[in-house]
């Protein structure tokens, strides 16, 4: 038994697909091949049919110049031609050979030179003296063109184009024929006999038109096979002298066809073949492909009008094209041009992609899009949810460079897709900065495929003489393929909408985080006045409030027998204002110090500073028969000083809001990811959990003062100071069932970049990356 590497085989099947058949060496034998060395145009190859064809031995030709094989003045003429390098002018060139006695042979010379810079002339039969008439021509071009004009639909114009090129050339079958972007062949329009089986509407594999073919379809604008079953002609000598290698014959109208593409023709009962090569921003658009079932010379003139005719009318299709879609990109550049007129006014750029109408989606005909921005993900339309995003995102960042990335069919190369194909097999996906996406769904959509024969067998292998050699299919049978995990594709229009809201994008964001950063300025600024300010006033009001208080007690000890009850209770009025107003004094110095002290945060043992406050708090918690007790207690970044007055706030606050049982405080403490969340419980009043948020800001009590001393500044400071740290603290309560006081450190310390100013636009644009 042989097991066949099949490895091996692929890679060997690739080298075949790649052959250079422009390097065939050999012509079609209807024509002869003359390879000159210039100036003088001495004769250095020539093809070996020229010795029945001319009537000159190949050795007499090849010591030749062109003059000792053709009358010299019509040498001259064409001498003067190629001076000028004016092939245009000078192709064909009718050209009088005397084969015998007085006999002479009319050939249409054709001049190029390769891409070896080499002088060719190819030699055909004139099968008329005359050039096909103008008149008669024009006026068949006109009348296509005519009926072109009055066609609106893409289709009914590719069909009209078929019908007139089969009526100038009288070919069996004429198929218009489209490579899509994966280059497939699709007939889109056919002229045919009646009795020929139509190949309307079928897809040719790739492989039926391989790269190294496309390549010559690009470089040459016409082609023909007047008889696929003719043998091929030899070059003498095989290698050229001047380069030593096999002829570049990539221009050549004689080039012989490739074996396997002559077999191709013998197996679909193709006799003769034209095509005419259907050229868009130079590159190759598609084909008119005429096939005859038996063999068909056409005459250069007449091939010179089909090609002539097939340039005039594409450029007709083009602009039929272009204006299919002309429509289509006008909506979406104002679909784009509305989107960033919304990112401008409003404060987030995401509420600009998706509040008003036209949305993000309308951009690009998508049924679901996300935005990933700072790590938060904004959804609309159908979509996978978050955590398959996050997945994507990351496939994406590892495996995605370009600027704009797009796919039909994501789960054939991200296989976790597979799971949310409905939604997802359509992928467009523009980076806005690092981990920062905006997405684009389409859903899959299944569809059926109708094949000229089986594309998985496009070609086979045989074995001749130990060398493996490709074959085409022998089968042109409908084959239906059904077609799965693929959406809709995405237009080169939706492809360029993307990437200019992309810009669009960015400028926004950087002029977004310019006015923050100047707001972040500015608000700096603000605060940093007010907190002097506030420092300033705190120690120049305690001097008149010290001298208000110092006279009121002077005024009533000195005159204390002379005053009523009613002007003592005003006395004791004042000095409990004066009281009052120093502790406020003092709570709001408190208040603006808390951040203006500039200290290093550094490892603080926890439990030290919570000692230090209940050390504080001694006396309050002897009179109150408090118990307090506490976890273990991990040693973070902080400041000490701060940690121990957020403590001492804290406990003070239980002991005083105990309901008649001794107060019980507990302080609880819990590592998270990258925290440490801290808890201060107890078992008094409780708090109203509408009140939960304001009880934290300045100056708002929820009792009376007669009810619960104070100033309402205790739980202000201690959610500062929890905001130096970079934590966040908050109250879980019910009324009458006590209180836990929760708030954050992070493990690592506050951000000291941060704390120092780092400039807004640097964490808006990385995300907080």
């Amino acid at each position: 038994m042989v097991i066949a590497d099949l490895s091996v085989q692929k890679i060997e099947l690739n080298r075949l697909e790649q052959e250079p058949i422009h390097l065939y060496n050999r012509i079609q034998a209807y024509g002869v091949i003359l390879v000159l060395e210039e100036p003088d145009l001495n004769v250095i190859q020539v093809s070996q049919n020229a010795e029945s064809i001319l009537g000159i031995s190949l050795e007499e030709i090849l010591d030749s110049k062109l003059e000792d094989i053709f009358d010299p003045f019509q040498v001259d003429r064409l001498k003067e031609g190629l001076v000028d390098n004016n092939f245009d002018g000078l192709n064909p060139s009718k050209i009088w050979a005397r084969v015998r006695g007085d006999e002479y042979v009319v050939f249409d010379g054709v001049f190029h030179r390769n891409g070896e810079g080499l002088l060719i002339l190819e030699l055909e039969p004139a099968v008329s003296y005359d050039n096909i008439p103008f008149l008669s021509f024009y006026h068949l071009a006109k009348a296509s063109i005519n009926q072109l004009e009055r066609t609106a639909k893409l289709k009914d114009f590719c069909q009209i184009i078929v019908e007139e090129v089969r009526k100038l050339t009288g070919f069996d079958r004429v198929m218009l024929y489209k490579f899509d972007a994966e280059n497939h062949g699709d007939v889109i329009a056919e002229a045919k006999r009646e009795e020929l089986e139509p190949y309307l509407g079928l897809r040719y594999p790739e492989s039926d038109i391989p790269a190294p073919a496309r390549k010559l379809f690009t470089a040459n604008w016409i082609r023909i096979i007047p008889d696929s079953h003719g043998e091929p002609v030899d070059m003498v000598p095989a290698i050229n002298p001047l380069t030593e290698q096999p002829l570049d014959l990539t221009l050549s109208i004689l080039r012989s066809p490739s074996p396997c593409h002559l077999e191709y023709l013998h197996n679909m009962g193709v006799g003769a073949s034209l095509t005419i090569s259907l050229m868009k921003d130079n590159k190759l658009w598609g084909l008119i492909a005429c096939h005859h079932i038996t063999p068909k010379f056409v005459p250069y003139e007449l091939r010179k009008a089909c090609e002539f005719l097939g340039r005039v009318v594409f450029s007709e299709i083009s602009v039929k094209e272009e204006t299919e879609d002309y429509d289509y990109r006008m909506k979406l550049n104002y679909v784009r041009s509305r989107l960033v007129e919304y990112m401008s006014e409003e404060e987030n750029f995401i509420d600009g992609l998706i509040k008003h109408d036209p949305n993000l989606l309308d951009l690009t005909d998508a049924t679901g899009a996300a935005i990933c921005f700072g790590g938060n993900y904004t959804l609309v339309g159908q979509t996978p949810d978050e955590e398959d995003l996050n997945y994507l995102i990351g496939w994406l960042q590892k495996n995605v460079k370009e600027e704009v990335f797009y796919t039909d069919s994501l789960p054939r190369i991200y296989p976790d897709a597979r799971k949310y194909k409905d939604v997802a097999s359509g992928l467009l996906a523009i980076p806005i900065a690092k981990r920062n996406y905006v997405l684009w769904f389409r859903p899959e959509v299944i569809q059926t495929v109708n094949w000229g024969g089986n594309p998985n067998k496009a070609y086979e292998t045989t074995t001749e003489d130990g060398q493996l050699r490709l074959c085409p299919r022998k089968s042109f049978n409908l084959w239906k393929e059904t077609v799965r995990l693929k959406s809709l594709h995405w237009k080169p229009s939706e492809i360029n909408a993307a990437l200019e809201l992309r810009k669009a994008i960015a400028n926004t964001i950087l002029y977004q985080a310019e006015e923050l950063a100047q707001l972040a300025h500015d608000l700096e600024l603000s605060n940093a006045e007010l907190k002097k300010f506030a420092y300033v006033a705190s120690h120049d009001l305690q001097e008149p409030l010290n001298q208000v208080a110092n006279y009121v007690q002077l005024l009533e000890f000195r005159y204390r027998e002379n005053l009523d009850e009613d002007a003592q209770e005003f006395i004791q009025f004042a000095v409990d204002g004066v009281s009052l107003m120093q502790t406020l004094i003092d709570d709001v110095l408190a208040y603006s110090k808390v951040d203006m002290q500039q200290v290093e945060f550094q490892l603080t043992e926890v439990e030290t500073a919570l000692e230090k406050a209940l050390n504080n708090l001694r006396r309050r918690i002897v009179e109150n028969e408090a118990i307090i007790t506490h976890d273990p207690l991990p040693t973070v970044m902080a400041d000490g000083t701060q940690l121990m007055q957020l403590f001492q706030n804290l406990i003070a606050n239980a002991i005083k809001f105990r309901s008649e049982t001794p107060p019980q405080i507990h302080i609880g403490v819990k590592r998270l990811e990258e925290a440490w969340l801290f808890s201060v419980s107890d078992n008094g009043i409780g708090i109203d959990p509408r009140f939960s948020e304001r009880i934290f800001v300045i100056f708002q009590r929820l009792h009376t003062r007669d009810e619960y001393p104070g100033t309402g500044m205790g739980l202000a400071i201690c959610k500062k100071i929890i905001e130096c740290h970079r934590g966040r603290i908050w109250v879980e309560s019910e009324l009458k069932e006590g209180a836990t006081f929760y708030f954050t450190i992070p493990v690592g310390g506050r951000d000291r970049e941060l704390r120092r100013g780092r400039k807004t636009q640097n964490y808006i644009i990385s995300g907080g990356q």
